[in-house]
């Protein structure tokens, strides 16, 4: 490897399987910047949008192709892209239309980062905020789990989750926390908008330097099994009555 492919490959991610390709080749087909199929991948569609969008194009054995990307459900195609780029915050805060922010506190598995960015995509009107730290980024499996939906959600990095807290308090914004216990119930409680909404790690919850700056506590009720959700079952579910009310 050249000095120039190593610097290309430090800027690029392998995005693969079928669904996020599609949807990339449709959404966002200029940050792609080439494409593998395996010698018998058959998809027509995809195969006459990589074509229509004059995407670089390289046919390989099954072999070669798990070498550039080795995963589960790669389904015989890789797509070279641009590096994932975060939105930059304070551009959320002066949208006209305001999105509905997901604050997520110490998420570490890509598998639910790549879940809740995939709901938030199919909801619509949500933007993500992952802290630095202590956190996943979006990575090559992130971005296969959320299936396409990392090209209709905003997703921002930020330093100080407490310190983006206090500028969406100032751009107007009210803060809700999901918190087991002593909070209300989403079935019953109505949420003020424009909403950013907190979301803490399985087992540890939100922080208490992240839960002092709550103007709301909610939780979703559970009459069943002493259990408790999944992060991106919880998420799933919030999105799902805070895209009600909002209607």
């Amino acid at each position: 490897m050249t000095a120039f492919d190593a610097a290309m490959a430090k800027r690029t991610m392998n995005l693969y399987g079928k669904n996020p390709v599609r949807e990339r080749l449709t959404a966002d087909p200029s940050s792609i910047r080439k494409i593998f199929l395996q010698d018998n991948f058959n998809d027509p569609e995809v195969i006459k949008l990589i074509k229509e969008k004059n995407i670089p194009c390289e046919t390989i054995s099954e072999k070669q192709i798990n070498n550039i990307k080795r995963a589960d459900r790669v389904q015989g195609i890789v797509a070279v892209v641009d590096e994932f780029n975060y939105a930059p915050f304070d551009d959320l805060l002066t949208e006209e239309k305001k999105r509905t922010l997901i604050l997520l506190d110490r998420i570490n598995d890509p598998h639910n980062l790549g879940v809740m960015i995939r709901t938030a995509a199919c909801f619509g009107g949500f933007a993500i905020v992952i802290p630095e730290y202590q956190a996943c980024g979006v990575t090559d499996t992130v971005l296969h789990v959320a299936s396409g939906g990392d090209n209709y959600v905003p997703v921002v990095k930020v330093n100080n989750l407490a310190r983006v807290l206090d500028q969406a308090k100032e751009a107007g914004y009210w803060i809700a926390g999901a918190v087991a216990g002593e909070s209300a119930s989403i079935h019953d409680f109505k949420f003020s908008f424009p909403l950013a909404m907190v979301l803490g790690s399985e087992g540890e919850g939100i922080r208490y330097g992240i839960d002092k700056h709550l103007d709301f506590k909610v939780h979703i009720p559970m009459p069943g099994a002493a259990l408790s959700f999944n992060v991106n079952i919880a998420c799933a579910i919030m999105c799902y009555e805070v895209a009600r009310q909002r209607k």
